[in-house]
């Protein structure tokens, strides 16, 4: 390998060895043994990232837009080998690696263009009335600032677009705000070179030294000391249900609450409308297959949930489904831990009151290979545990009587990222009943395309109600995500000549 991992920590600028060390578990080549975070480099981190906002956060939206590029810049310029030790760490294909750095760096790139424009600032002015009966009204003027420093959270199934220099930490930085980041222990080298390319990007643009830090494994006390850091004032997170609802509870529980923007699971069920599946029963069948194998299922948008009406339509949609299915071949999955709680998984689907077989495997070790499974949506809606997610390849198909269930199952549905209507012309009538219910239950809604791929643009959302994430009002993705990490600031009756400069 090209790249050989050092193993340290970086800290207001400083590589920083730790006494302990974990080892990293590659697909392919040789582990590296890698520093144990602790409270105290934590610690280090916050309150070198509360001396940097001093500087960072009331600097011109120029030098961030400067300092963001660089980053992109930098990572481009070390990408062979982050793809190198990318694929070694998770065993993603090279071109998903390459695909993802484009996303990064493209994100990055926009971030940096969208706080040069400075529509993000939202900024308002009512001017004084002074001679306004019966009371004069003062010169008003709000705009959007940082909140301060930011913990992120590194994420198992995105290396590089929702870990070290991912949509938390870009959004983050492009607000006025450093991170503090706490690497995901499925690939510490990958989380490692990404913060050197950020780091040589804080010399490039002589940004102070703490407006970012990178802190590798560590246990629980870790990451309850970084959320619990009385300097730190939001935090973005990426995982599971249960590790983020913990966090989301410390957040709660501090002296000073602070948000907590956490994505944490998703089904994102579509909706198979009657009159697509009579003329495209069979092409849906097989390309919800290749949606849900894709990465090995391993996206927080795979469509793990397919409502059909019962018939011999729908039934033909299904064996479509599972015929398409089972030609797929066992795929490595990030970490064997995930692979664990795939297996786990499917096992309490398969054991489930009412859900019958249609496609079962033998997984080994790292691998997956796909399940699918069929239930009425009587035996659905008296199963809560039914609409849980399993993370990987499996699929549920739910079979409502009539189109009156098929909405009653809409409505029971928890939050979710996605959620997609496939239909015809001829299906409208039903999808208008269904568009209000699949607003309320989820960030963003599809007509006859499948979610897994998310567009990093203005308008897109990649958030919903709580599973989905714990802030429905934010996204995570797109330049909309910027706002998570500023608030509204009222001047009034500030004299031009101290006012910030994007007010003045």
């Amino acid at each position: 390998m090209g790249f050989e991992p050092h193993g340290k920590h970086l800290v207001a600028g400083e590589w920083v060895a730790g006494d302990a060390t974990f080892k990293n578990e590659p697909v392919s080549g040789a582990a590296f043994e890698f520093s144990v975070g602790t409270p105290a480099l934590v610690d280090q981190a916050c309150q070198a990232a509360e001396e940097a906002f001093w500087e960072y956060g009331y600097s011109s939206r120029e030098t961030r837009a400067q300092f963001l590029e660089a980053i992109a810049d930098e990572i481009d310029a070390r990408g062979e080998a982050i793809t190198e030790i990318g694929c070694a760490e998770t065993g993603l294909p090279e071109a998903r690696l390459v695909g993802e750095r484009g996303r990064t760096v493209g994100q990055i790139r926009l971030f940096a263009s969208h706080i040069r424009a400075g529509d993000y600032l939202d900024r308002r002015h009512d001017e004084a009335l002074p001679d306004r009966a019966p009371l004069p009204r003062p010169d008003l003027r709000m705009m959007q600032r940082p909140i301060g420093p930011v913990a992120v959270f590194g994420a198992s199934n995105f290396p590089l677009a929702f870990s070290t220099a991912g949509g938390d930490t870009a959004a983050a930085l492009a607000a006025g705000c450093p991170v503090v980041v706490k690497g995901h222990g499925a690939h510490p080298g990958t989380g490692e070179i990404v913060a050197e390319a950020i780091a040589a990007a804080v010399e490039k643009c002589g940004m102070p030294k703490g407006v970012f830090s990178l802190i590798q494994g560590g246990k629980r006390d870790v990451g309850q000391a970084l959320v619990q850091h009385p300097l730190i004032k939001a935090v973005g997170f990426t995982g599971s249900l249960g590790g983020g609802r913990a966090l989301f509870d410390l957040c709660a529980q501090r002296d000073e609450p602070i948000p907590f923007f956490g994505e944490l699971g998703s089904v994102n069920p579509m909706f198979m409308l009657p009159s697509a599946v009579a003329s495209r029963g069979a092409a849906l069948g097989e390309a919800w297959a290749g949606s849900l194998t894709m990465g090995a299922g391993q996206f927080c948008t795979n469509p793990g949930i397919a409502v059909v009406l019962e018939g011999s339509e729908g039934e033909a949609f299904a064996e479509a489904a599972r015929a398409s299915l089972s030609e797929s071949g066992a795929q490595v999955m990030l970490t064997d831990g995930i692979a664990a709680a795939y297996r786990d998984g499917a096992a309490k689907m398969q054991g489930a009151a009412g859900v019958q077989d249609m496609l079962t495997s033998m997984c080994d070790t790292r691998e997956a290979k796909p399940f699918l499974f069929r239930v009425s949506a009587d035996d659905w809606i008296g199963n809560h545990a039914l609409s849980e997610e399993v993370f990987g390849p499996l699929g549920l198909v739910v079979v409502a009587k009539d189109e009156a269930q098929m909405i009653e199952v809409a409505k029971s549905f928890v939050g979710q990222l996605t959620a997609t209507l496939h239909m015809d012309d001829s299906d409208a009538t039903l999808a208008r009943r269904l568009l209000p219910v699949l607003e309320r239950k989820a960030g963003r809604v599809l007509a006859n395309g499948f979610p897994t791929g998310v567009e990093v643009c203005d308008s897109m959302v990649h958030g919903g109600p709580y599973p989905a994430s714990t802030n429905f009002g934010a996204t995570s993705v797109g330049t909309l995500s910027i706002r998570r990490f500023l608030r509204p600031v009222c001047y009034q009756n500030i004299p031009a000549s101290i006012l910030p400069d994007d007010l003045a």
